[in-house]
């Protein structure tokens, strides 16, 4: 098994660190990266391969890479290690597949991002939305006479948090990513 990096016009591959333990039965949450070239249909590929196997995709990112005509998929599933692993196998052998990890027992670096717009018709609400923004290291990227949208960058516990926070002020509308992740160097 090994993984593949891009070059500037080649491909060139490196060793795969050591294979983690599988655990059968146990359901859990699965952060998978994939590379892909930017071609039309991977995505739905990948979506057909992952359903097939009787799994939602529960968050999904994709976006293109620092090198022109590749793009990177982060996927969170909810499944088996024995048919999370099966799934990883068989994203590998897609002809727009570069490189699969499933990052779950990875040191990784995850972040996703959200849009909340949330009720603030009195000075009090927008006052202590404000607050909470700010403690949150939150923007607020858009004003209305009755709302604010504030845009939150963080891992999920984080947005979690702020918007339980937020909740009885009234949430309007709320947009969120899927989770971007990247597997951290040097650990």
């Amino acid at each position: 098994m090994s993984d593949t990096v891009g070059g500037k016009n080649e491909l060139s591959a490196i060793k795969a660190p050591l294979l983690r333990e599988v655990r059968k039965g146990e359901t859990r949450r699965h952060i998978i990266s994939v590379l892909v070239r930017n071609e039309l249909g991977v995505l739905a590929r990948i979506a057909t391969l992952i359903a097939g196997k009787g799994y939602n995709i529960e968050g999904l990112s994709v976006g293109e890479t620092h090198e022109k005509g590749f793009s990177l998929m982060t996927i969170e599933v909810i499944g088996d290690d024995v048919v999370i692993e099966q799934v990883v196998k068989q994203l590998r052998k897609l002809i727009d597949t570069i490189k699969v990890r499933d990052l779950t027992d990875s040191p990784h670096v995850e972040r996703e991002l959200a849009l909340i717009k949330v009720y603030t018709a009195t000075p009090r609400a927008r006052d202590e939305v404000l607050r909470l923004t700010e403690i949150f290291r939150g923007k607020i990227v858009d004003v209305s006479p009755d709302t604010y949208t504030v845009e939150i960058t963080g891992d999920e516990d984080k947005i979690n948090a702020f918007v339980e926070l937020v909740r009885p002020f009234g949430i309007k509308e709320m947009a969120r990513t899927g989770k971007v992740a990247l597997e951290r160097e040097g650990v």
